[in-house]
């Protein structure tokens, strides 16, 4: 019965546990629907909760219940009433509280204590007592520093001291570049932001040491006055001093001298220091001393935690994380340098918050029924436990005889429906408190079982079985379980019902496969359910990987052969010393074997072959072991020493199994090149002495590496060094050249000697050089340290003889010989002339050109270069416009073809000289062109329809005409079953056609087609395609499209279509009629027509529309329309129709109607009667006259859609407007009355008009008043 505790199973049972005396309500959305819960907190605001003034205040508090929980707030232990502060709100269903400050309130008037209720009828949480604190980030008090002054070697402090903010700033240090300043063992910065200097240097005198202070929470920055330093040795401070008391020698000459350590922080040889279990306890000793002191750490009574603890800060400071009890104890930091140590102890105590043992947890009960609510919590102190119910203190909470509380547990007996509560429990020392709810529901619940019907389980032979029955009810029901017929239920070997409903089969077998049922049962009702078990062969290697010994850079290979249930589906995984194979491409795994190649000695260690299934899994392991190199030689010995020799013997390694081949033996130079180890020579394996040839002015150290098969070892120690006597050089430098850079330098360069070739000291270079043949006397320099040299004012290529050697403090080197060397060369001066071009075929052209003169080349002539390009075709269709190219020619060549040239276009080409320097000025440029050629490939072919005795066919013009296209060729024979050929017959096409159809062909016969375009110089390459005719006729296909019709307006051709195909990709094509382009296509936007604009007048275009697929071939064509534009005699415009003059004439008409009426009036009247006076005296607002300032038409605004200068509006400071988005009123082009009548004036002016108008037009109401 142990077996459920362990592993997966235990944690599965605890997941499922029920008790009776704490019955868990399942989080089953459904279930939860219908069941009345008391509120429960899920989401809250931290207890420290530090805002930031700039923005707004937002206070969480969620919770559930059922049914939904109201809210309520407290502030500092009194009612929070919102409503009586409008800036305070409550989120709907929620009780977050947001408060906003953006009007300019200040964060602070809201600091305070803050706790949340949540409440319905079966009880209240409370959320924690959360702290609200606003961030700050004081400014640095002003104040300024006198220059410092310290004497090299001595320590120094400079202080930090950041103002107090909420949260405390992150200090560090920087110059005024914000460069942070370099920190060291020497220099560093403290916990509390000092920076300390255990001993200055004259490096560190700066006038910029700046402490800044960064606010975390409102990411702002500020800075300290910078702090200057200037560190001086003693004479420069004897003579500062003597100078101001007129005195000598008042300090002493020595510098400052090397001491003992002794801390700077912290003080005395004894602390102590208090840190809360979890959090982080950090300690730092910072010794002064010279030279530097190292620190180390030790704990006098335990060990320093490794995993938690890390040393930081140039081991300056011991910081552990996540603090318990036991890293309670002294700690003992210790500082050394040459001359002594210094120790200091810190004694840490630990204290503990309260942490939570057994937190409370909901609790279901049926009536009558028992059970517990524990609430255990840790600290140091030890925590107090104070319970409350429904946020009131539980002694005065409703007496309940079915309650007690004993200390920490609170005990239910018999509960009574109506019982139901929350309760909290508060642990709280002085470091801290806990605060959780946890309600008592009272439910009475028929059983529902919750696992899923029909669910399958699998498992292993020989494994356990478990069998869920999750169910819920109140009373908690009992769970029974049958098998298959029901006959009996299950109880005893080999099953075992746990309380929470769960069947268990300890060995499962191949006889316990089958359907099983579980019942559940209390006083209300009864539920049952079937599950289904499946017991599967176990998973087994039946060859596992064998122990391998390889050698390196050789393969080796891992079998793992695997059988398993035939239901399941195994996977393989390798594994190397328990973890993953490495990322490397010699590994390559196959379905059972692994194979490693190019075996190396990191690839040695143990590999394991996992096989998994969704049930089970077997493993195996191996080892490979890898041969290795020897291991290194020992005891190097130096003997028979001589002017330039030596002996050296040696003791060979271990060989691990492998024989040694040979030594090679290195030297290294410490006068020269010291740390770089050079070959020197090698000996047989069966050796173990060399005699070495040495040269002079040389101090050699010498190793020894052994080879075998595998590989080198590692290098010997070095023996002890062995120094030979200077002498003159044996050699002078090699690969002299002399080569100009420049028309008028001669460059001469060499190799320059080695250290082990310059035999002594003082190396020297004797360059020399003399213009061949014109000059007798050698000119010389002597120079040191460099590989070239530059003679300047040369003549442009001219011949010189140059000669390099060596010389150092004890002789030159032997006489070197004079190599020939050239001056600098200059850029071609003339270009080649009478360039002509022959195009020999439409893709080859010669170039023939004239020698440019010797003298103008001015260097050695490398030979011409023919720059062209292709500036365009000569087919309308195809205007490319290629990228230079170049062919270059040898130095004796006056022609040269340019190939690969593009049929049928126009090129442009000039020819240009070229030396070492580069290329002269080009020649004339030529242009040609290239006749026409054959035309590629068709872009496509194939057949799109296929009938009894007929196939069409459809094709695409090639990519590449080469010329103009005359037509196509079709060429088509018969093949029968035995794949012969029949009679070949050939059909001309017209160039402007892109399909055909052949009629009276056989049916149920195959035909292969040869189909090619051709042009003026012929048919290009052919495509071929083959298709067979139907054998009976298929029932006629539906057209895909219907009702093609055409119309003709100013704005266009519209081509209007029905459409009843499945694709969505619709285009319209146009040809010109007798045309041979190619078609145009315009998409078209999902409607069923489209308008072609820019077609020209009086010309007949072809028309058609076509379906295509996702990959834009064409499926399904319409029949052509023929579409003919008429000729426009005259580009006049009719005026009548034109929207200016419509608005004009119905201006003239208005006011020629208002005329009307006024003469009506004043006739009737007999006598003047000024309309404006009774629109003065009626005194309605809304037909006041506007004055002419308040209108200004023609203007828009596009910011925000602000409105219109000037416009006006109703006395609400409101815009009338009805329901629709495009009314004249939203456009603010046109004004109405509540009547609809027109008042205003349509503008169509555009801004641009507008700047160019010196004023603005007279305003139509305006005139009107006038008029009046």
């Amino acid at each position: 019965m142990d077996r459920p505790r362990d592993g997966p199973l235990a944690l599965l049972l605890l997941l499922l546990g029920h008790v009776i005396t704490a019955l868990e309500v399942p989080l089953d959305p459904k279930l939860l629907e219908g069941l009345p819960q008391p509120p429960t907190i899920t989401h809250q605001s931290p207890k420290e909760y530090i805002v930031d003034p700039r923005e707004n205040i937002v206070i969480h508090c969620e919770a559930k219940g059922k049914p939904h929980p109201g809210f309520s707030w407290t502030r500092n232990g009194t009612h929070f009433d919102i409503d009586k502060d409008p800036k305070v709100t409550m989120k709907p269903q929620s009780g977050t509280l947001v408060i906003d400050i953006s009007g300019g309130e200040k964060a602070d008037a809201y600091e305070g204590v803050y706790q949340c209720t949540a409440h319905n009828e079966l009880g209240t949480a409370v959320s924690n007592n959360i702290v609200i604190r606003q961030s700050r980030s004081p400014l640095w008090s002003k104040e300024k520093f006198s220059p410092i002054v310290a004497q090299e070697g001595q320590s120094l402090i400079l202080h930090c001291r950041p103002p107090a903010g909420l949260p405390p700033p992150i200090v560090f240090w920087m110059d005024n570049n914000f460069q942070r300043l370099p920190q060291s063992r020497r220099v560093s910065q403290g916990l509390n932001g000092d920076l300390y200097f255990s001993n200055v240097l004259m490096e560190d005198s700066r006038n910029n040491y700046i402490c800044y202070a960064r606010f975390p929470h409102t990411q702002t920055i500020q800075q300290k006055q910078p702090i200057t330093v200037h560190v001086i040795d003693m004479d420069s401070l004897n003579d500062t001093m003597a100078d101001y008391f007129n005195d000598t020698d008042l300090f002493s000459d020595k510098p400052v001298d090397e001491r003992p350590p002794s801390f700077m922080v912290p003080s005395g040889s004894l602390s102590s220091t208090m840190v809360l279990r979890g959090e982080v306890l950090e300690m730092e000793c910072i010794a002064d001393g010279l030279p530097t002191p190292v620190v180390s750490w030790t704990k006098l009574s335990g060990e320093i935690p490794g995993h938690r603890a890390s040393f930081q800060n140039f081991n300056k400071t011991l910081r552990i994380t996540e603090v318990s009890e036991a890293d309670a104890g002294e700690y003992r930091c210790t500082a050394r340098n040459r001359h002594g140590s210094v120790h200091h102890t810190i004694r840490v105590s630990v204290k503990a918050a309260p942490y939570w043992i057994s937190a409370p947890r909901n609790l279901v009960l049926a009536p009558l029924e028992t059970g517990v609510i524990t609430c255990r919590a840790r600290g140091h102190p030890k925590p107090s436990i104070r319970w409350s119910m429904n946020g009131l203190p539980i002694e005065d909470a409703p007496k309940d005889p079915s309650r007690k509380v004993e200390d920490d547990t609170i005990i239910f007996s018999e509960v009574q429906t109506g019982s139901s509560a929350v309760y909290q429990c508060n642990a709280s020392n002085e470091y801290g408190y806990l605060l959780a709810n946890a309600f008592v529901n009272v439910l009475a619940e028929p059983p529902r079982v919750l696992t899923p019907p029909n669910k399958v389980y699998q498992v292993i032979m020989n494994k356990p079985a478990l069998l869920e029955c999750l169910s819920f009810g109140s009373p908690v029901p009992a769970v029974t379980w049958f098998k298959d017929s029901r006959s009996s239920m299950l109880d005893g070997d080999p099953y075992e019902i746990h309380k929470n409903g769960t069947l268990q089969i300890h060995v499962s077998q191949a006889v316990n496969s089958g359907k099983y049922t579980c019942v559940a049962r209390n006083n209300l009702g009864i539920s049952e359910n079937h599950v289904y078990l499946e017991v599967k062969e176990p998973t087994r290697i039946l060859r596992p990987p064998d122990y391998r010994v390889v050698h390196r850079n050789r393969d080796v290979l891992f079998e793992c052969k695997v059988k398993h249930d035939p239901s399941l589906v195994p996977s393989s995984t390798w594994l190397k010393d328990g973890g993953e194979l490495p990322d490397d491409e010699r590994f390559r795994v196959d379905s059972d074997s692994l194979t490693i190649k190019d075996v190396t000695e990191s690839d040695a260690g143990t590999y394991t072959c996992v096989v998994n299934t969704s049930l089970d899994q077997d493993s195996a392991s191996a080892r490979l072991t890898v041969v290795g190199q020897p291991d290194a030689p020992t005891d190097l010995e130096l003997t028979d020493p001589g002017a330039r020799s030596v002996q050296l013997t040696w003791t060979p390694g271990d060989e691990h199994n492998s024989a040694i081949k040979k030594f090679l033996i290195q030297y290294e130079d410490a006068l020269h090149q010291s740390g770089v180890w050079h070959n020197l020579t090698e000996v047989p394996g069966t050796k173990t002495t060399a005699h070495l040839k040495l040269s002079p002015y040389v101090h050699y150290s010498f190793r020894v590496l052994a080879l075998n098969d595998v590989g080198y070892s590692r290098p010997s120690m070095p023996s002890r060094q062995y120094m030979t006597n200077p002498a003159a050089p044996d050699e002078n430098p090699s690969e002299v050249k002399g080569q100009g850079t420049e028309h008028n330098n001669l460059v001469i360069t060499w190799k320059p000697l080695t250290g082990l070739q310059a035999n002594g000291p003082g190396l020297l270079y004797k360059v020399m050089w003399r213009q061949q043949d014109v000059e007798e006397e050698w000119t010389s320099v002597s120079v040191a340290n460099v590989s070239k040299f530059v003679v300047s004012g040369t003549p442009t290529f001219v011949p010189y003889e140059v000669k390099v050697q060596a010389q150092n403090d004890y002789g030159h080197g032997p006489k070197p010989a004079a190599v020939i060397g050239y001056s600098g060369e200059d850029f071609p001066s003339a270009a080649p002339d009478l360039v002509q071009v022959v195009v020999v075929n439409s893709s080859l052209a010669e170039v023939y050109w004239e020698d440019v003169p010797l003298r103008s080349v001015r260097g050695r002539l490398q030979g011409y270069k023919v720059h062209y390009r292709r500036e365009r075709s000569l087919h309308r269709h195809n205007s490319h416009h290629g990228e230079q190219r170049t062919e270059s020619f040898g130095p004796n060549r006056t022609s040269g073809k340019i190939p690969n040239l593009h049929p049928f276009s126009v090129y442009s080409l000039h020819v240009t000289a070229f030396n070492a320097r580069g290329e002269g000025p080009a020649s004339t440029t030529q242009r040609f062109e290239t006749p026409e050629g054959v035309p590629s490939v068709p872009s496509f072919f194939r057949v799109s329809a296929s009938d009894l005795d007929s196939l069409t066919l459809e094709w695409g013009p090639p990519h590449e005409r080469n010329g103009r296209l005359t037509g196509y060729t079709l060429r088509y024979q018969t093949v029968n079953s035995s794949h012969d050929l029949g009679l070949l017959e050939e059909l001309d096409l017209p160039s402007n056609h892109s399909s055909v159809t052949l009629h009276n062909l056989h049916h149920s016969t195959r035909y292969k087609f040869y189909f090619s375009a051709r042009t003026q110089r012929g048919s290009g390459p052919a495509v071929t395609e083959e298709a067979v005719t139907i054998l009976d006729r298929a029932p006629a296909v539906a057209p895909a499209f219907g009702n093609v019709s055409s119309s003709v307006s100013e704005d266009g051709a519209r081509i209007s279509w029905e459409y009843w195909g499945p694709e969505r990709h619709l285009y319209v094509e146009y040809i010109r009629d007798n045309s041979d382009e190619d078609w145009h296509t315009e998409k078209v936007n999902g409607s069923q027509f489209h308008v072609l604009k820019g077609l020209k007048e009086g010309l007949a275009y072809k028309v058609r529309v076509v379906a295509g697929g996702q990959d834009e071939r064409s499926l399904h064509r319409s029949e052509e329309l023929l579409v003919k534009l008429p000729a426009v005699v005259s580009p006049q415009v009719d005026i009548a129709t034109q929207g200016w003059f419509i608005g004009l004439m119905s201006a003239i008409a208005l006011l020629i109607l208002i005329l009307l009426i006024v003469c009506f009036i004043k006739r009737n009247k007999g006598g003047k009667y000024p309309v404006k006076e009774k629109e003065d005296a009626h005194g309605d607002p809304e037909i006041q006259p506007m004055k002419e300032d308040d209108i200004t038409f023609g203007e828009y605004s596009d910011e925000d859609h602000k409105p219109l200068q000037g416009s006006r509006t109703l006395s609400s400071g409101t815009i009338k407007r009805d329901g629709s988005d495009d009314s004249l009123v939203d456009s603010g082009d046109t004004q109405f009355n509540e009547d609809g009548s027109f008042i205003g004036q349509y503008s169509g002016r555009s801004e641009r008009d507008a700047a160019h108008e010196s004023s603005e037009p007279p305003s139509p109401i305006n005139a009107m008043n006038s008029f009046v």
